[in-house]
Protein backbone atom coordinates (compact mmCIF):
# COMPACT_ATOMS: atom_id res chain seq x y z
CA UNK A 1 0.00 0.00 0.00
CA UNK A 2 1.22 3.83 -0.68
CA UNK A 3 0.08 6.28 1.18
CA UNK A 4 -1.93 9.70 -0.47
CA UNK A 5 0.99 11.76 -0.16
CA UNK A 6 3.03 8.52 -2.03
CA UNK A 7 5.60 8.94 0.13
CA UNK A 8 5.82 5.38 2.04
CA UNK A 9 4.76 2.25 1.89
CA UNK A 10 2.66 0.57 4.43
CA UNK A 11 1.29 -2.90 4.64
CA UNK A 12 -1.55 -1.95 6.69
CA UNK A 13 -4.60 -0.98 4.03
CA UNK A 14 -6.98 1.96 3.97
CA UNK A 15 -8.94 3.29 3.39
CA UNK A 16 -10.53 0.09 4.71
CA UNK A 17 -13.86 -1.31 6.91
CA UNK A 18 -12.73 -3.75 9.65
CA UNK A 19 -15.06 -5.75 12.12
CA UNK A 20 -14.21 -4.94 15.35
CA UNK A 21 -15.33 -6.81 18.70
CA UNK A 22 -14.47 -5.97 22.13
CA UNK A 23 -14.88 -7.65 25.52
CA UNK A 24 -14.04 -7.01 29.53
CA UNK A 25 -13.62 -10.27 31.75
CA UNK A 26 -14.39 -12.27 28.54
CA UNK A 27 -17.46 -10.55 27.96
CA UNK A 28 -18.96 -9.48 24.87
CA UNK A 29 -19.06 -5.84 25.38
CA UNK A 30 -19.97 -4.44 21.86
CA UNK A 31 -19.75 -5.25 18.28
CA UNK A 32 -18.47 -2.41 15.65
CA UNK A 33 -16.89 -1.26 12.67
CA UNK A 34 -13.61 0.55 12.48
CA UNK A 35 -12.98 2.13 9.27
CA UNK A 36 -9.02 3.47 8.85
CA UNK A 37 -9.54 6.71 6.44
CA UNK A 38 -5.60 7.35 6.25
CA UNK A 39 -2.17 6.49 7.01
CA UNK A 40 -0.03 9.56 6.65
CA UNK A 41 3.31 9.60 8.11
CA UNK A 42 2.71 6.90 10.72
CA UNK A 43 -0.72 8.82 11.92
CA UNK A 44 -4.28 7.16 11.57
CA UNK A 45 -7.15 8.87 10.84
CA UNK A 46 -10.50 7.30 11.22
CA UNK A 47 -13.43 6.50 13.19
CA UNK A 48 -15.24 3.58 15.46
CA UNK A 49 -18.62 2.89 15.44
CA UNK A 50 -20.22 0.97 18.37
CA UNK A 51 -24.31 2.15 18.47
CA UNK A 52 -25.00 4.35 14.74
CA UNK A 53 -22.96 6.93 15.48
CA UNK A 54 -19.01 7.10 14.13
CA UNK A 55 -16.88 8.20 16.74
CA UNK A 56 -13.41 9.89 15.77
CA UNK A 57 -10.63 8.30 16.42
CA UNK A 58 -6.66 9.15 15.57
CA UNK A 59 -3.39 7.44 16.04
CA UNK A 60 0.37 6.20 15.40
CA UNK A 61 1.17 3.31 13.21
CA UNK A 62 4.40 1.38 13.49
CA UNK A 63 5.41 -0.07 10.42
CA UNK A 64 8.05 -1.66 11.42
CA UNK A 65 6.58 -3.30 14.72
CA UNK A 66 3.24 -3.63 13.02
CA UNK A 67 1.82 -1.83 16.15
CA UNK A 68 -1.24 0.53 16.04
CA UNK A 69 -2.73 2.75 18.79
CA UNK A 70 -5.61 5.24 18.61
CA UNK A 71 -8.05 7.47 20.99
CA UNK A 72 -11.54 7.94 20.52
CA UNK A 73 -13.19 9.94 23.29
CA UNK A 74 -13.94 7.52 25.00
CA UNK A 75 -11.20 4.74 25.06
CA UNK A 76 -7.40 4.15 24.39
CA UNK A 77 -6.52 1.35 21.76
CA UNK A 78 -3.38 -0.62 21.31
CA UNK A 79 -2.43 -3.83 19.15
CA UNK A 80 -0.56 -5.47 16.43
CA UNK A 81 -1.48 -6.37 13.28
CA UNK A 82 -0.98 -10.09 11.80
CA UNK A 83 -1.46 -10.85 8.44
CA UNK A 84 -2.40 -14.07 6.62
CA UNK A 85 -2.32 -15.10 3.14
CA UNK A 86 -4.28 -17.81 1.75
CA UNK A 87 -2.90 -18.91 -1.40
CA UNK A 88 -5.58 -20.68 -2.71
CA UNK A 89 -8.29 -17.66 -2.81
CA UNK A 90 -5.37 -15.21 -3.15
CA UNK A 91 -7.31 -13.48 0.20
CA UNK A 92 -4.94 -11.35 2.53
CA UNK A 93 -6.51 -11.59 6.05
CA UNK A 94 -5.78 -8.27 8.10
CA UNK A 95 -6.44 -9.34 12.24
CA UNK A 96 -5.69 -6.63 14.82
CA UNK A 97 -6.21 -7.41 18.46
CA UNK A 98 -5.42 -5.89 21.68
CA UNK A 99 -5.95 -4.23 24.61
CA UNK A 100 -7.94 -0.66 25.59
CA UNK A 101 -8.65 1.14 28.30
CA UNK A 102 -12.06 3.02 28.77
CA UNK A 103 -11.13 6.69 29.81
CA UNK A 104 -14.07 9.56 31.06
CA UNK A 105 -16.73 10.86 30.02
CA UNK A 106 -17.63 6.84 29.87
CA UNK A 107 -19.13 4.93 32.50
CA UNK A 108 -16.81 2.13 32.30
CA UNK A 109 -13.79 4.42 32.58
CA UNK A 110 -11.05 2.36 34.41
CA UNK A 111 -11.92 -0.58 32.93
CA UNK A 112 -10.07 -2.25 30.26
CA UNK A 113 -10.45 -5.34 28.05
CA UNK A 114 -9.52 -6.73 25.05
CA UNK A 115 -10.17 -6.37 21.22
CA UNK A 116 -10.26 -7.49 17.87
CA UNK A 117 -10.42 -6.66 14.64
CA UNK A 118 -10.89 -8.36 11.04
CA UNK A 119 -11.03 -7.11 7.40
CA UNK A 120 -9.86 -9.20 3.66
CA UNK A 121 -7.97 -7.66 0.41
CA UNK A 122 -8.05 -9.63 -2.71
CA UNK A 123 -4.47 -9.50 -3.53
CA UNK A 124 -2.39 -10.27 -6.25
CA UNK A 125 -0.19 -13.46 -3.32
CA UNK A 126 3.25 -13.80 -5.00
CA UNK A 127 4.11 -17.83 -4.46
Amino acid sequence: MVTSQGTASVSFPFPSVWGIHSSIAGRTIIWGTLPIHSIIDNRVVGTVNFRGRPIPINGFWNENTKQIAFDSPYATFSGNVTIIDDQQSRIRHFILQGRFLMKPPSLQAGESGSWIATTDIAESISC
